[in-house]
């Protein structure tokens, strides 16, 4: 029998190190794929929560004042008393003293009368801020929230 006098040294070979590494990198990347999905539903799903209370609170608003905000006023109403008004709630309809924006910050927007034929709607244009889109770049309607 022949015997090598070179001893074995204890560690990795470079091949075992980069499978590591590899597979570590894959494995992130999975993580990070499924956390950014998550956050884009939650900011869609909050964005409809803000929309869902904006609307109720406008319905308020017509309900002590009469009538619906115009375009020009927009959803400051609900947080300063127009000065052509009566009945509107000491404190506004919001408990905020600022108008909530949409998850990715920006301001919804108030349309009296649209093509829908309901009253009004708010409207938030989604992820990408342009009108239209899919998925999370989709427009979202108050009359839609659920």
């Amino acid at each position: 029998m022949i015997r090598s006098n070179k001893k074995r040294r204890p560690g990795f070979t470079l091949v075992e190190i980069m499978a590591v590494v590899i597979i570590l990198g894959l494995l992130a990347a999975i993580g990070a794929m499924n956390f950014l999905g998550q956050a884009d539903k939650a900011r869609v799903t909050t964005t409809k929560a803000n929309l869902k209370t904006l609307h109720n609170s406008v319905a308020q608003f017509k309900m002590d004042t009469g009538r619906y905000p115009s375009e020009e006023e927009g959803l400051t109403v609900l947080i300063e008393k127009p000065s052509d008004v009566t009945g509107w709630q000491e404190g506004g309809y919001l408990d905020s003293t600022s108008i909530p924006s949409d998850a990715w910050g920006r301001e919804f927007v108030y349309i009296a009368y649209p093509e829908s034929g309901k009253p009004y709607a708010i409207m938030s244009y989604g992820a990408d801020g342009q009108e239209g889109g899919e998925s999370y770049d989709a427009d979202l309607y108050s009359t839609d929230a659920k």
